[in-house]
């Protein structure tokens, strides 16, 4: 082991003392700014206090970002209304630290908790409110609620109302509804994001904005542009959806034996274009032909829900894809609530008081990737990407993710809101490998083998620029500067590939609201500076 030099010791001594001093100033303003200190003190952690590591390590989903060398905060806060987040914002600029904002804690590389020079976490997990306005059709659901608690209330109230929002029941909605947002009514009624119409927001000022305070180009910007570029999102307003009292989920597995990959080929042909009550995915993974495993194969399962009952679904799928074989035995008629609960892996007659679940139930460590597909991929193509996964050893926990688009996603603008992946998109990839931690070591292999996938891809996949979802995040397409500026240039080569057209309008209303890019991070939309406009 090399032993340490003095110039190293002594940026280990001035970086603590640095990071002591950053927390200190931060705590001493904050009982400065306020005249009842003790209102907020029990919702500021630091690392002194007996809970800082648990409320820490409790919404990280990603592993990899959760280990000894990763940068903590300097301080955590829970705020329990909104009221308590404007004097962190003054006190942290004031004190030279950054904030991340976390709502569920699900970012793929897990910007809404790390950062590479001193920061705090605002941790919204007090504020999960959901009031459902069944009259009006609406929904105030603040930023710490999950999508789980969201569909739970709006079956409490109705069982004709839903929301088109994600699988995962435990994504936070500050994140999820600010980057898009979609699920399985995508193609009847588009993301998440589509149907927020209204927010609140605290600015960089501290100032607590709705819609009619925060203006029109703000609206449009933190909904799918990533919000935390802008603010602290606080609460959405969203317009709940109508479900028929009876919908069809189903799930058909097929093997490379079986034909999947002439079922997969034959599906990107049917499911952009089928009616848009039936969304059906692709999920690609290894698997084996026996019972004890030993003769390794691919499995595609072709997973999807219908707004309709089972009579209605067979004979569209009869006319449409009769290669799958769907049979009345693939099929379950249930409520939207209760596949829900289904999609998110669990047997549909799973109580749903599993919707309010806060726990992570799938920790790990990750890497994940995404692709727009415009123009079908030809067999021989799936050929080569399913082989990908057959021989390398680290796809063991991969798996592949087709979402079908066109329906209502094909009818909405591109620049309606900052998401731009809309018409001529026949569907999404998303390709995602995981390992455990016996493995963490090797982390880098794992990553490495997911960057071999994606280049496989590249003939295949959008081009000029190559598409992504910002969900989905992705520091490999590019980041800004963790100091000092970043330029428009620099920050358009991952920026376009999230927002296309779109990113020089985010850019625009950065600089009208944020121009001292106080709120950013290493994808964050940079305000537009005099000296490179």
């Amino acid at each position: 082991m090399k032993t340490p030099t003095i110039s190293l010791i002594l940026l280990l001594i001035f970086s603590s003392s640095s990071a002591a001093s950053a927390a200190g100033d931060f705590l001493q303003c904050l009982s400065e700014k306020l005249d009842n200190y003790s209102s907020i003190s029990n919702v500021v952690y630091t690392a002194s206090n007996s809970s800082y590591t648990s409320i820490l390590k409790s919404s990280i989903y990603n592993l990899r970002f959760d280990t000894e060398s990763t940068p903590k905060p300097h301080a955590i806060i829970t705020p329990e209304h909104e009221s308590q987040i404007p004097p962190v914002i003054h006190c942290a600029k004031k004190a030279g630290l950054e904030i991340r904002t976390r709502s569920g804690g699900h970012d793929y590389e897990g910007l809404s908790y790390v950062s590479r020079v001193p920061f705090l976490v605002i941790d919204l997990i007090n504020l999960s409110e959901v009031t459902i306005d069944v009259g009006s059709k609406t929904a105030w659901v603040e930023a710490g609620a999950t999508t789980g608690s969201l569909y739970y209330r709006i079956a409490e109230k109705s069982p004709v109302l839903g929301f088109p929002a994600g699988v995962c029941l435990t994504l936070g909605v500050g994140g999820h509804f600010s980057g898009g947002g979609y699920g399985y009514m995508l193609r009847k009624y588009g993301l998440a994001a589509d149907h927020v119409i209204d927010a609140r927001i605290v600015d960089v000022h501290g100032r607590i904005l709705d819609r009619g305070s925060m203006g029109e180009d703000l609206f449009w910007a933190i909904r799918g542009g990533g919000a935390a570029s802008f603010g602290v999102v606080v609460a959405w307003k969203v317009r709940l959806v109508d479900v028929p009292e009876k919908v069809t989920v189903f799930s058909v597995a097929r093997t490379l034996e079986q034909n999947a990959t002439k079922l997969i080929h034959r599906w990107q042909y049917v499911a952009p274009n089928i009616d848009d009550n039936l969304s059906m995915g692709v999920m690609i993974s290894r698997s084996s032909t026996t019972q004890n495993g030993t003769t390794p194969t691919i499995r595609a399962s072709f997973t999807g829900l219908f707004l309709g009952g089972t009579d209605k679904l067979l004979p569209l799928m009869q006319q449409s894809f009769p290669e799958l074989g769907l049979m009345r035995e693939n099929c379950t008629e249930t409520s939207w609530i209760k596949s829900t609960v289904a999609f998110a892996g669990n047997p549909i007659g799973t109580p749903l008081q599993i919707l309010l679940n806060r726990t992570q139930p799938q920790k790990g460590f990750s890497k994940q990737k995404s692709n727009y597909v415009k123009e079908p991929i030809p067999q021989q193509g799936f050929e080569g990407l399913l082989e990908q996964f057959f021989k390398a050893e680290e796809a063991t926990r991969g798996f592949l993710l087709f979402v079908p688009y066109g329906g209502k996603m094909a009818e909405i603008s591109e620049s309606a809101i900052p998401f731009p992946h809309r018409g001529g998109n026949l569907y999404m990839i998303s390709h995602r490998i995981a390992w455990e931690e016996e493995n963490a070591r090797d982390s880098e292999r794992y990553v490495s083998w997911s960057r071999r996938l994606e280049d496989y891809m590249t003939p295949y996949v959008s081009s000029n620029p190559r598409g992504a979802y910002l969900n989905y995040r992705d520091l490999d397409i590019g980041v800004n500067n963790d100091v000092g500026e970043t330029s428009y240039a620099q920050a358009s080569v991952w920026g376009r590939k999230y927002f296309r057209n779109n990113f020089d309008r985010l850019v625009w209303v950065k600089t009208m609201v944020d121009p001292g890019n106080f709120f950013r991070n290493e994808q964050s939309i940079p305000p537009l500076h005099s000296k490179w406009k």
